[in-house]
């Protein structure tokens, strides 16, 4: 069973994300915390690491959520990891997307692997959205940036996170990349 603090950040979440769906569809977003939740759990993370993973996009994309809230609900630990992992939105794609590549050299270890969690699941999504479309531009209209700008930023982010990770969740994000490009190459 897991902890009250688990089950808190999940509370959270769920109403946070709460009418929120995923890019290009009716998936509730809530799947995607939750996924990134079982990947850290599965791998071993500790209770302030699955909590982080739990409520990494809170702040970055619900209103009523700002780090000092997170801070004072999840202690300042789950607030550190998250605000390693929050983008800034008023930056372009493109720099935000830089921008994360460039800080995996910095990260802590707790944010590394919610990352790799995170970018693991939304992969793991798009390979299976692909694979049910029957063009890949069906699946890339819904995205800020083209199929190859999506792709060829994945990898660099991919290249970065396996640098600084030796363990299975490193391991399952490059089969995983490796798959997207193989099905996107065919």
């Amino acid at each position: 069973m897991f902890s009250p603090g688990i089950e808190r950040a999940l509370r959270a979440a769920l109403e946070a994300h709460g009418g929120q769906t995923r890019k290009g569809g009716d998936m509730p977003y809530i799947v995607h915390p939750l996924h990134v939740a079982l990947l850290l759990a599965q791998a071993g993370a500790d209770e302030v690491t699955i909590q982080a993973g739990v409520l990494h996009d809170v702040v970055e994309d619900c209103d009523e959520w700002t780090a000092r809230r997170l801070e004072a609900e999840f202690g300042p630990e789950v607030r550190a990891i998250v605000a390693e992992l929050t983008e800034d939105k008023s930056k372009s794609w493109l720099e935000r997307k830089q921008t994360a590549v460039d800080h995996v050299a910095d990260m802590g270890e707790r944010a590394l692997t919610v990352k790799a969690a995170d970018k693991l699941h939304n992969l793991s999504s798009l390979l299976a959205d692909l694979r049910a479309a029957d063009h890949p531009d069906e699946v890339f209209r819904h995205f800020t940036a083209s199929g190859p700008e999506t792709l060829a930023m994945s990898r660099s982010l991919v290249e970065a996170l396996v640098r600084r990770l030796e363990n299975d969740l490193a391991r399952s994000l490059l089969e995983t990349l490796e798959a997207l490009e193989a099905h996107l190459a065919d």
